[in-house]
């Protein structure tokens, strides 16, 4: 069942959203050459807390993984896709492009967005990659409009990013968001034609959140059982961000 939220209840998202845009915003300042995703780490967790929210990852229960993630963030670093776990150890360096992916809990709604962000100097290869991966986002946000169906959003992701010589990963979905951080429907970044196809409503808040890959498609998990990694090892970009569906148009709530 999709859950369609009131005014009120969009506007407590919305600030949870901005609390997780600034976030962000921050830590893509300090994601700088020498600087460790354990740092990342700490300086989001106290920018979170200082705001009277709490961190939406640490501590959920994952299935998958048959445990509960222990950071506030997921830091994946080039062929990593998601869910890489912070590190005093991982240092980052000139070339490398880190996803920091965070959410946050505010009065009981939840934000939830993602960015990818380069480390000094990369191949326009790469620049290619993360342009391509933002903009599949904005045109899939452009869809998210009533009277529109899912696979509306999920085709136009999977049409500009492989038209653009790259692929879609398959494993991993956005997802729908509210009081729960995943609620349905869940997002492929493809049209999946076993998947249900509802028509859009006003009320309706998605988390859209292209997952690309400069190579094939393929992922699988490292032995940690959290981090996704592309399968042929080429680099994966990864951009989120919260919608609400209104009359108005999509209102982007992790957006400033």
């Amino acid at each position: 069942m999709i859950i369609r939220k009131s005014q009120s209840e969009l506007d407590k998202m919305r600030a949870s959203g901005v609390l997780v845009a600034s976030v962000l915003s921050k830590l893509a300042e300090m994601a700088t050459e020498g600087v460790t995703t354990l740092d990342l780490e700490v300086a989001a967790e106290k920018m979170i807390r200082d705001a009277g929210a709490k961190p939406a990852f640490k501590g959920y229960f994952v299935q998958a993984a048959g445990a509960k993630y222990q950071f506030v963030l997921c830091t994946s670093i080039n062929e990593e896709i998601v869910h890489g776990m912070p590190s005093a150890r991982r240092k980052l360096k000139s070339g490398d492009i880190i996803s920091i992916d965070t959410g946050v809990q505010l009065n009981g709604y939840y934000g939830d967005s993602a960015v990818t962000v380069p480390v000094g100097k990369v191949s326009s290869d790469v620049e290619k990659l993360l342009r391509v991966t933002q903009e599949s986002l904005e045109l899939a946000i452009e869809k998210a409009r009533p009277g529109n169906r899912l696979f509306d959003i999920c085709g136009t992701v999977e049409d500009h990013v492989t038209g653009n010589g790259f692929s879609v990963v398959r494993e991993f979905v956005g997802h729908g968001i509210g009081t729960q951080l995943h609620e349905e429907p869940q997002i492929p970044n493809y049209v999946d034609r076993k998947n249900e196809n509802p028509r859009l409503k006003e009320g309706m808040v998605l988390a859209i959140e292209p997952m690309v890959n400069a190579g094939g498609p393929e992922s699988r998990v490292l032995p940690d059982r959290w981090t996704a990694v592309s399968r042929d090892g080429s680099f994966s970009a990864h951009f989120e961000h919260c919608v609400a569906i209104t009359q108005d148009g999509p209102w982007v709530l992790t957006r400033v």
